[in-house]
């Protein structure tokens, strides 16, 4: 913390003198007058906002915003391996809070899983609708890292998700999805102007 020193102010002491000599002669003291500079108050930290998950009682909030990691910028393997797990990092965080820009700024309007998801999560987060649970996690991330003919690559996910429960404006549950068995997705992403983009997706059988 940083102290501005204080400043003392000398005071003037002045004496009247009686011109018939008479000892009742008055004096006049001025008072000590000092001035002290208050600190500078330390700025108050920011709180952090408190992620809440969705529950019966109302809609998620303060949900961390995904963040494309650096490596997901390079047209690499690991480049290639990070992106695919950015972009169901992005379609959890969707499902969690109904806002779907940064979803759809990565994802083709061609690809068809892609707007039924879309369009399912549109649906139950409005007229006062939340979803609750639909987490998603990517327990295993691989590529050959071959690039085809047409400049495409194929990355395989093990997709897991957590039970979906349909909430409607009265807090009443409409359906919940149940837990189940994690999914083998396979993603064809292409990369020009350094970045990655998604291609399709499709489901990994067998």
């Amino acid at each position: 913390m940083h102290f501005v020193a204080a400043v003392a102010v000398s005071a003037l002491l002045l004496t009247g003198c009686n011109p018939g000599g008479d000892p009742g002669g008055t004096s006049s003291e001025a008072p000590t007058a000092s001035s002290t500079a208050s600190p500078s108050p330390s700025p108050t930290p920011t709180a952090t906002p408190v992620y809440v998950p969705a529950s019966a009682s109302g809609r998620a909030q303060n949900v961390p915003v995904p963040v494309l990691p650096e490596v997901a910028k390079t047209e690499t393997k690991e480049g290639a391996i990070a992106f695919a797990r950015y972009w169901f990092e992005v379609l959890s965080y969707s499902y969690e809070t109904g806002e779907l820009s940064l979803h759809e700024s990565l994802t083709p309007q061609t690809c068809a899983p892609c707007q039924k998801s879309s369009e399912a999560i549109r649906a139950w987060h409005s007229e006062g609708r939340w979803m609750v649970g639909g987490q998603i996690s990517t327990p295993a991330v691989d590529t050959t890292f071959s690039r085809d003919e047409a400049g495409k690559y194929k990355v395989s996910v093990q997709v897991h998700q957590t039970p979906l429960s349909y909430v409607r404006a009265d807090g009443t549950v409409a359906h919940t999805d149940p837990q189940g068995a994690d999914q083998g997705n396979l993603l064809i992403i292409s990369y020009s102007s350094n970045s990655w983009r998604l291609d399709e997706v499709g489901s990994i059988v067998g």
